[in-house]
């Protein structure tokens, strides 16, 4: 499997906790980060250093934590929750009202600095998943080697990916029927 470009399509919680496949880690560096949030639905947040990409492994961390958990029924570490919850409200929501010329709209917006927004967004997206009733029908991918997560549309759906991991196991399947035949 090619664990260099990130897995993306899936609720935002569990693309970020896709970022660290079995070897490595796709956030390993600001670069990295911003490579990936260009691929993400967030509101941009500005450059990023550091100290942000820290802020985002740990909202990565705990709700990779919690998820597992709430996966199993189980009630996620009050650790975990709480530093979500820190998360989010260091860089708090405001509704920013704007007049178009015709209307009156009203735009979702955090304030803080850049990464606290950041983790804030993901946290929230995190918030968000582990509050779903569908929560539980999340599945590992059935590769041996592969430590992704997704929310099945599908309930026959096996794998991360169909050209990832599925492209993998028909492959190999197709050789131990040729080579045992």
């Amino acid at each position: 499997m090619n664990d260099a470009v990130p897995l993306t399509g899936e609720p935002l919680a569990l693309d970020l906790v896709n970022t660290r496949p079995q070897q490595g880690d796709l956030l390993a560096t600001p670069a990295d980060l911003e490579a990936w949030l260009a691929l993400e639905p967030l509101p941009p947040v500005g450059p990023l250093v550091a100290a942000d990409l820290a802020a985002v492994h740990a909202v990565r961390e705990h709700t990779a934590r919690a998820l597992g958990a709430v996966r199993q029924g189980l009630r996620p570490a009050a650790a975990d929750l709480d530093a979500l919850n820190q998360a989010q409200l260091a860089a708090p929501v405001l509704r920013e009202l704007n007049w178009t010329g015709s209307a009156l709209t009203a735009t979702r917006t955090r304030t803080g600095p850049a990464g606290a927004q950041l983790a804030a967004w993901l946290a929230e997206a995190a918030a968000e998943l582990l509050t779903d009733p569908g929560v539980t029908r999340i599945r590992e991918c059935s590769a041996d080697d592969c430590v992704m997560v997704f929310l099945p549309a599908n309930p026959r759906r096996m794998w991360c990916s169909p050209t990832r991991c599925g492209n993998r196991a028909r492959v190999a399947r197709h050789y131990q029927r040729h080579r045992s035949g």
